[in-house]
């Protein structure tokens, strides 16, 4: 698929002043709002994967659309969107024991069941440095969104969106360059400050994520994300939120009732969950 804005891939061999005047274009170029015909019951997931035996085959759309246990969909699927996770693995140097390449993988779901799997191996030329993880992993999961034949209606990064330093986490590049509505889920909190406190909260339980003086392109107090509460124990309460933010095309409020939709008894959304999982099988057969 052709890319909305070539003029914004990012370039690893920029500086990192050029890095970062790149980053405030796509947040400028970014929607933060709903632009799309997505709605939580129609990405929902109602259980997960039993990962026990690997990942679970590909459905054809045919079995896809059909009334399937563990989906969350029943009748007619066909019209339901695709919702595309991404992940990555990395493959290590023998020498130094760096990672050099990204091993970047892409599972399509509709109707709750996976249509298609797709992976890319591709050089690393960079560190990983925080605010500028889609100048290190963003052309790998450009390369294994290529390598999908399904175009996904709701991309889910392993990242942040619009939590962010400059509002340009790796889900809102991305989501720019392809001109699809994203999220980004991640597991700890770049910059922002949430509402509430996030210690030991209740499975369900949400709290915006509001931007401070790290966030240099919004005013203070803008709602950046949510952080939520996708699973917890009962009794002893010690998981910790995940921090979901839109990407672009979608709404903070939004972003975080499609990523409550995907999450099916899991911390991660099942996008995510099985993203991971692919993206360690194919690191396996690329080793």
């Amino acid at each position: 698929m052709d890319l909305a804005r070539p003029d914004l891939r990012p370039d690893p061999s920029l500086s990192r002043a050029e890095m970062e005047s790149l980053q405030r274009e796509i947040a400028a170029a970014a929607t933060f709002a709903d632009d799309h015909a997505l709605d939580p019951d129609s990405v929902a997931v109602g259980e997960a994967a039993s990962l026990a035996d690997g990942l679970p085959p590909a459905r054809s759309d045919a079995v896809a659309n059909e009334t399937l246990p563990g989906t969350g969909g029943a009748g007619d699927e066909s019209e339901a969107p695709t919702v595309v996770g991404v992940d990555q693995a990395f493959l290590t140097d023998r020498d130094d024991g760096r990672p050099d390449a990204a091993v970047s993988a892409a599972v399509a779901l509709r109707g709750g069941s996976v249509i298609e799997y797709a992976s890319a191996t591709t050089p690393l030329s960079i560190p990983y440095i925080p605010g500028l993880l889609a100048f290190r992993e963003g052309d790998p999961i450009l390369a294994a969104l290529d390598a999908l034949d399904a175009d996904p209606d709701l991309l889910v990064c392993d990242g942040s969106g619009r939590i962010h330093y400059r509002e340009a986490g790796l889900a809102t590049h991305v989501g720019v360059l392809r001109d699809v509505p994203s999220v980004g889920v991640a597991k700890r909190l770049l910059c922002g400050e949430p509402d509430e406190s996030t210690d030991e909260r209740p499975e369900g339980w949400r709290t915006p994520i509001c931007a401070d003086d790290a966030v240099t392109t919004a005013e203070p107090g803008t709602v950046i994300g949510h952080a939520f509460q996708s699973r917890q124990y009962p009794n002893r309460k010690r998981v910790n939120p995940l921090y979901v933010s839109p990407g672009h095309r979608v709404s903070a409020e939004t972003a975080v009732d499609l990523v409550a939709a995907l999450c099916a008894g899991y911390k991660l959304p099942e996008t995510t969950r099985l993203a991971d999982a692919h993206a360690e099988r194919a690191k396996g057969d690329a080793a």
